[in-house]
């Protein structure tokens, strides 16, 4: 047992990523030895109240030298933070428990206390793009941007899949009103008929739009956030995914394993989102990365409520394809107000997707491990 026990760490600890550099100056993509995530008993739960109020912001007081410095987690940790509860559309919910074959690197567990507020920040002058014109939002990347009907956002990562923050239907103890009846909302043309329209459409431009709405058919959302609140676990684990009763037909933009800051090209992250100061704008935004935890990227860039379950992705070389490739490599998630020896200062904070998540992510997509193991 001791042996076993050791060997898990041996990998927790000392498997390293491989960066796949030549001798251009292209970022380009790493590659991770991602661990394997598989499902072991699923139990039937209650049916949830769906109670709780839908909050567009998750403060979080705990800031990075908070993180770093809590203890690392045990393999038992692990495996109950990575368990997940799904809930169907009929109200039925189960808890499935997993075990973890390899753990690639080092995860945490957050905890802390201080001062928080409750907006997002903008850091000066605001620096967000709102798109207008179907030739862009109906275009890649910015056509992977839906909007939740509890009022995020969300993007496509599948055919039938939207991955966005789990405080966007959960708040750590209930399920959010309106989570039995997920809707994830598509742009359209507004077709000039005479037909009803829903939603918004956009102001300042001659392409008027609206949201063509989806019911969701199940979602997951990892125990490591159902267990407590934000406050009490930190951020680590603000991501769920929706799975759609019916398949969009757009294109989506694949998830991957989170460089580390230093890896990302000029060390910066982009996203967009449905701001709620800007009714109806799909809001693009880029920003540098300013510090990071192994789960947390610490960033300033422009945000409103709304912009929540974001993707945050960046573009780099995928080597072995010869091609530039766009990821998903975290979740927009909330706003930290710190105060670091009597300074204070503030973030907007994205959840990476670790080795970890990946496989837990993909493993809700795809549905097998197999086709797991390219991060």
């Amino acid at each position: 047992m001791a042996s076993k026990v050791s060997a898990v760490w041996i990998l927790l600890f000392v498997v390293p990523c491989v960066q796949l550099q030549g001798t251009s100056t292209k970022p380009t993509w790493p590659t991770y030895k991602v661990p394997v995530i598989i499902p072991e008993a699923t139990n039937g739960l209650e049916k949830p109240h769906f109670d709780a109020v839908p909050r567009l912001d998750v403060p979080c007081s705990c800031g990075p030298d908070c993180h770093k410095h809590f203890p690392t987690p045990t393999v038992e940790d692990l495996k109950e933070n990575m368990a997940y509860e799904t809930l169907y559309a009929n109200g039925s919910r189960t808890l499935t428990e997993v075990g973890i074959y390899i753990v690639a690197n080092k995860p945490g567990i957050k905890n802390g206390a201080g001062k928080s507020r409750r907006k997002r920040q903008i850091y000066g002058h605001d620096t967000r793009f709102s798109i207008y014109g179907k030739n862009f939002l109906l275009n890649y990347p910015f056509s992977t941007s839906v909007k939740l009907s509890t009022g995020c956002t969300g993007t496509l990562v599948a055919e039938r899949h939207v991955l966005t923050a789990a405080h966007c239907i959960h708040d750590g103890k209930s399920y959010v009103k309106g989570a039995q009846k997920l809707r994830v909302g598509f742009l359209k043309p507004k077709v000039k008929d005479g037909s009803k329209v829903v939603n918004h459409t956009y102001p300042g431009t001659g392409d008027k739009m609206k949201f063509q709405w989806i019911r969701v058919k199940r979602t997951h959302v990892p125990k490591g956030w159902i267990k407590g609140n934000a406050n009490d676990i930190g951020m680590d684990y603000d991501y769920a995914l929706l799975e759609l009763k019916k398949p969009h037909k757009r294109q989506f933009m694949m998830i991957g394993v989170s460089p580390t800051g230093r890896q990302l090209p000029s060390h910066r992250i982009h996203f967009s989102g449905f701001d709620n100061d800007r009714p109806g704008d799909l809001v693009y935004r880029f920003c540098e990365v300013k510090d990071e935890t192994y789960d947390l990227l610490y960033q300033q860039c422009d945000a409103q409520p709304g912009a929540s379950g974001s993707g945050v992705y960046v573009r780099m070389w995928r080597r072995d394809k010869q091609r530039w490739e766009r990821k998903i490599i975290g979740i927009f998630s909330g706003h930290q107000w710190v105060d670091k020896n009597g300074d204070k200062q503030d973030f907007n904070v994205a959840v990476r997707i670790t080795p970890l998540k990946y496989a837990q992510i993909c493993f809700w997509i795809k549905g097998n491990y197999i086709d797991c193991q390219d991060g």
